[in-house]
């Protein structure tokens, strides 16, 4: 009993430190070499990237599977997704970006948040696909918390300190410090400070 609890531990290791260490080194080296920032101490699981020089990633970030960054334009210098340092980004989260993000310093994005910097013109007379798509910067301030699944559209500023609970939908200003939810989202509360 005590000698396969010992393999299994050793496997666990081997599985999920050793290999997932070696992979996210070697898909460090690789996005690098396509023009992607990189700050020490941050390692790549499987994402997905269609332009790797459009993204800017800080030091010490923890990033989970899944998550997509989809720079939606044509080639153009980048960067233009900057995520700072000691941010965590959980799995399944999606950037479609074609103007800019930026999200600050000891950041927290839960599992499955999308970020939406664009719109989708509705004037009657012309099809769907021939409206304008007009786009505004999302920035995510410093010590943020984003709940699971929250979207976060075109031109929002989120202040820092702020929380945004799981499942909304911010189409406005958020200022430092306020909690919201709801969707569309409002805001329901603040931080006090100590």
């Amino acid at each position: 009993m005590e000698g396969n609890k010992r393999i299994h531990q050793a496997f666990f290791i081997l599985k999920f430190k050793l290999i997932a260490v070696f992979c996210a080194s070697i898909r460090k080296f690789w996005y690098q070499l396509q023009g992607m920032q990189i700050g020490s101490k941050t390692l790549l699981p499987s994402i997905k990237v269609n332009w790797p020089h459009q993204l800017a990633l800080g030091k010490n970030c923890k990033l989970e599977t899944g998550i997509h960054f989809k720079y939606d334009a044509a080639w153009k210098p980048g960067p233009s997704v900057f995520i700072g340092n000691h941010v965590f980004i959980g799995s399944d989260c999606e950037f479609n970006i074609t103007s800019r993000i930026s999200i600050g310093d000891h950041s927290l994005i839960a599992s499955g948040c999308r970020f939406i910097d664009h719109n989708h013109g509705i004037e009657p007379g012309l099809f769907m696909h021939e409206q304008d798509c007009p786009a505004a910067p999302i920035s995510i301030g410093e010590d943020v918390w984003l709940g699971c699944n929250v979207v976060v559209l075109k031109g929002v500023r989120i202040g820092n300190g702020a929380v945004i609970g799981a499942g909304a939908v911010v189409t406005k200003t958020v200022l430092p410090l306020e909690i919201w939810a709801g969707v569309p989202a409002h805001k329901i509360g603040e931080r006090r400070r100590t």
